[in-house]
């Protein structure tokens, strides 16, 4: 692939926003030295008005979404990659959200480019665990985890029944909640099938991936070992 082409398809410019950028000398090599646009692609040698270019393709990154954002990339309000650098929207291959949370939920959101990764986390047979912290409007009653551990529970319109989760409460209005598929807005679903109301909602987990320390509203680029962690309880 051409230097110029790599450079805009990582969200820069266009091409000729990019031609420009040589012409004015802002990409250069690691130690300084101007680089043209015929040059050999070397990803990370290549600078940007003196900074390393962005991942390249095939990237996995991971946000800790704040309450508040949609995972859209049309919807009028606040969205999810107004919290990442503004050319990540026009990268190439597209930048997408593996999966989505809704406006009032918070927590563990991954992002590629990758679409055999993406499908890979999301496919129903990888039953990668996704782990939830729910508040409730009302106390517990103490048959939720049965109920939800039956594997017969159905949500309104639709006709096949949940997979088994695991429910742990954790005191009489907060439940960890242990889901293996990924239906919309199942959790707040599943507990109005029961009747009980989610007040608040945070994703902890995915897989075997937590957010540590990564503050709200920040990200990070996933590598090789956070990858391994995600995909540490994959089913066979």
């Amino acid at each position: 692939m051409k230097l110029v082409k790599h450079i805009a398809n990582l969200g820069y410019g266009s091409r000729k926003d990019v031609q420009r950028m040589f012409r004015e000398g802002r990409i250069t090599d690691a130690a300084g030295e101007v680089l043209y646009a015929d040059d050999p692609l070397d990803h990370d040698n290549v600078r940007v008005d003196g900074e390393p270019l962005d991942l390249p393709p095939g990237l996995l990154l991971m946000l800790h979404k704040p309450i508040g954002y949609t995972c859209s990339m049309k919807d009028p309000g606040r969205i999810v990659f107004d919290l990442l650098p503004p050319r990540f929207r026009e990268r190439n291959p597209t930048l997408s959200t593996v999966g989505r949370l809704d406006r009032d939920t918070s927590g563990v959101l991954l992002f590629t480019d990758d679409g055999q990764l993406l499908h890979r986390i999301i496919a129903p047979k990888s039953k990668l665990p996704k782990v939830y912290l729910a508040t409730l409007a009302d106390d517990l009653r103490g048959n939720e985890a049965a109920l939800f551990a039956s594997g017969t529970l159905m949500l309104d319109n639709e006709k096949t029944p949940l997979l088994p989760a695991e429910l742990e409460p954790l005191d009489a209005r907060r439940a960890r909640l242990v889901l293996h598929e990924g239906r919309y807005h199942q959790v707040r679903r599943m507990f109005a099938a029961i009747g009980h109301h989610v007040q608040a909602l945070h994703r902890e987990r995915i897989g075997g991936l937590t957010l540590g320390d990564l503050p709200e509203g920040q990200w990070r680029a996933l590598d090789t070992d956070d990858r391994d962690q995600l995909f540490a309880g994959e089913s066979a």
